[in-house]
């Protein structure tokens, strides 16, 4: 083959190269054309699927009343900060959801985009809170938080999330797009071929790997403002935090994952009931791990740790660490090693007026 180039005249040798070119080109636009008509008939297979749900509804007859009790009429919220076990710990609740009868429902944006536009907003407000063939509901997806009040509602969502370590959820998620995962392998990521190291891309200064990257927990628990988004901004951070304590049920974290399921199933069984026992002992489904990832220098990490986004990132992590543990600390006891939820301490005395 070797000899056959170097005989070929220059023009045939233009030529090959250009129709390899072409040949490539092609067969990019074609795994492109792919990936959409898979998308579409995701779509249609999911439309389908709700189809066929709502149908079954209507077939079991009216509802006696039309209003649902408390636990029935209960949705969760997980929007996902990408790389943080959150593929993990939705396969937990995909594994309980029929035997605990509640619906799983993936929020599904255009390019993982996760800032909605406003009248999507109001199409997902008006779906969460009216939907009551999903309801018992468990909703997840990479979505910001959205402010259920501000649109009127009377009855807001319990929301919960994970959030992990800033510099290892960055390494992850690097390596996650050029190596995908044992999840889904055959899958093609966007940066599929890239072999450079975090630590190379660092030393480098490159964009995948610059200190903005990090910028992402934040503006998650922050929401839809402007300011949310605006890299190193302290009033996001704040305003994260300030959601963080008053607007999320619990937030957990990944290095203490399987603490997070036991408090949900402590507190909210109509979803979690089993869930610590699966995770603990069950088929494993709710693994998963990035491929290929290489844990960066000292010399890596010290160079990210200077950026003043890091430095907030790592403020708003260190912060929600401190208030799962407060949490964990109040509702469990350890005994052995192990950790137990503490039951019920408190009741009721001193009723009045006496019964007769």
């Amino acid at each position: 083959m070797g000899l056959l180039r170097i005989m070929m005249p220059p023009k045939l040798q233009l030529l090959a190269v250009v129709a390899f070119a072409v040949a490539m080109l092609f067969l990019e636009n074609q795994i492109q054309k792919l990936e959409e008509s898979r998308s579409k008939l995701e779509r249609a297979i999911a439309r389908h699927e709700v189809r066929e749900i709502e149908q079954r509804h209507t077939m079991d007859g009216p509802r006696q009343d039309a209003s649902l009790d408390e636990e029935e009429d209960m949705v969760i919220i997980y929007n996902r900060v990408p790389k943080t076990a959150s593929t993990s710990f939705t396969n937990i609740a995909y594994d309980l959801c029929a035997k605990n009868k509640y619906h799983v429902l993936h929020i599904n944006t255009t390019k993982n985009n996760p800032v909605m536009s406003l009248q999507d907003q109001m199409r997902f407000v008006k779906n969460i809170t009216s939907w009551k063939e999903m309801k018992p509901g468990f909703y997840h997806g990479h979505v910001s938080y959205l402010d259920f009040a501000k649109f009127g509602v009377k009855k807001k969502p319990i929301y919960i999330n994970v959030i992990r370590d800033p510099i290892e959820r960055l390494v992850s998620y690097y390596y996650f797009l050029r190596f995908g995962d044992d999840y889904r392998p055959g899958l093609r990521r966007r940066k599929q071929g890239d072999k450079k190291t975090f630590d190379e891309c660092v030393a480098e200064g490159g964009s995948d790997c610059a200190p903005e990257k990090l910028w992402l927990q934040i503006p998650f628990f922050c929401g839809h403002s402007s300011e949310c988004w605006n890299v190193g901004s302290r009033w996001a951070m704040d305003q994260a935090k300030y959601n963080l304590v008053n607007e999320y049920f619990l937030v957990g974290v990944t290095e203490e994952l399987e603490d997070f399921i036991m408090l949900l199933e402590a507190a909210l069984p109509r979803f979690f009931r089993g869930a610590t026992e699966l995770y603990r002992t069950g088929k494993k489904s709710h693994l998963r791990k990035t491929t290929e990832k290489k844990l960066p220098t000292k010399q890596t990490i010290a160079k990210l740790q200077q950026s003043d986004v890091w430095k907030m990132e790592n403020e708003f992590y260190e912060f929600a660490l401190e208030q799962f543990q407060f949490i964990r600390a109040h509702a469990v006891r350890e005994k052995d090693g192990d950790l137990y939820i503490l039951a019920q301490n408190f009741f009721y005395e001193k009723i009045y007026p006496k019964s007769n």
